[in-house]
């Protein structure tokens, strides 16, 4: 059975990376090409933490292909932006660049909403950087999905993301220390809310062992888990060298980018959905309408989409 992948998480791929400050409507025309060829049809463009004003311009960028191109906009259903409001603590940082993260407001927000033109769809932040929930109603009020993600917020911190509209967890087991602790964690704390959250994984077998994906799913249920690809401009190339905004990631043989020199963290994927939800039904033997749900329909359900 041929699935139509729904993918809330693509930072660049086939060589072309949507942060980057040279952006050409001609790269983003032919990575959409490439990625309906290749079984995902409909995706979240992702522009992630930087300083501000490059930010808003490759928002902005975006934006605009999508408003002349037909074909991108049937592609790129949106943007998702992951930050600036993230924990700059190492670990929680992940591949985002810690100077540029801070603590949300609404005059940013606005800023964010007005670059995008219509086009913002999700908004990934840190409960932490919104105490009172501020940015997360604003960003509800006008339809965006929020998510938490790159974050160490307490439980009480994430009762009152949700409380004011936060609805999902950016790849959870990722975008966290290696070492937390055994018991109060992220990822506890985060499981313990399952009922009130959907989260999404990222299933490529190197972001999270396949039994830990398997946990998860077990603990949130193939109705409220969605899985995304991280992926970035290496993405179905070689091994080599690529870009994510300012910086450069290198893409190891049979593993996921990294930031140079540090083994530590990944820095997004090089594994699109399609070949995922293969892995799915390969090495956890789930069946295709799970894996449809995983996919294609949760996302759909989650944006809105018909």
């Amino acid at each position: 059975m041929s699935v139509d992948c729904v993918d809330l998480q693509v930072n660049g791929c086939f060589g072309i990376d949507f942060n980057s400050d040279t952006l050409t409507e001609e790269q983003v025309v032919e990575a959409c090409a490439k990625m309906r060829a290749h079984g995902t049809g409909t995706f979240l463009a992702t522009l992630i933490t930087d300083e501000l004003p490059l930010v808003l311009a490759r928002i902005r960028r975006i934006a605009e292909v999508r408003e002349t191109n037909p074909i991108v906009r049937e592609t790129i259903v949106g943007i998702h932006v992951e930050g600036p409001f993230l924990n700059p603590s190492p670990g929680f940082a992940g591949a985002h660049p810690a100077e540029h993260m801070r603590p949300a407001s609404v005059a940013v927000v606005d800023q964010i909403l007005d670059a995008g033109r219509g086009s913002i769809r999700m908004v990934t932040l840190a409960p932490e950087q919104d105490p009172e929930g501020v940015a997360i109603r604003r960003c509800v009020d006008d339809g965006i999905v929020v998510a938490a993600g790159h974050t160490d917020a307490t439980l009480d911190q994430l009762r009152r993301s949700v409380d004011a509209g936060l609805s999902l967890f950016t790849h959870l087991g990722n975008g966290c220390p290696r070492l937390v602790d055994r018991h109060d964690n992220i990822i506890q704390r985060v499981l313990h809310l399952r009922d009130q959250l959907h989260c999404t994984l990222i299933a490529d077998g190197l972001h999270l062992p396949w039994f830990v994906l398997h946990n998860f799913l077990s603990v949130f249920g193939a109705d409220r888990t969605i899985i995304v690809s991280d992926a970035t401009a290496a993405a179905e190339m070689p091994p080599g060298t690529y870009r994510l905004g300012r910086h450069v990631i290198e893409r190891p043989p049979a593993s996921a980018p990294r930031k140079p020199g540090d083994c530590a963290y990944l820095a997004g994927s090089a594994t699109l959905l399609p070949e995922m939800a293969r892995r799915l039904r390969d090495v956890l033997n789930l069946d295709e309408p799970t894996v449809v749900r995983l996919v294609s329909s949760n996302a759909k359900r989650l944006l809105g989409l018909p």
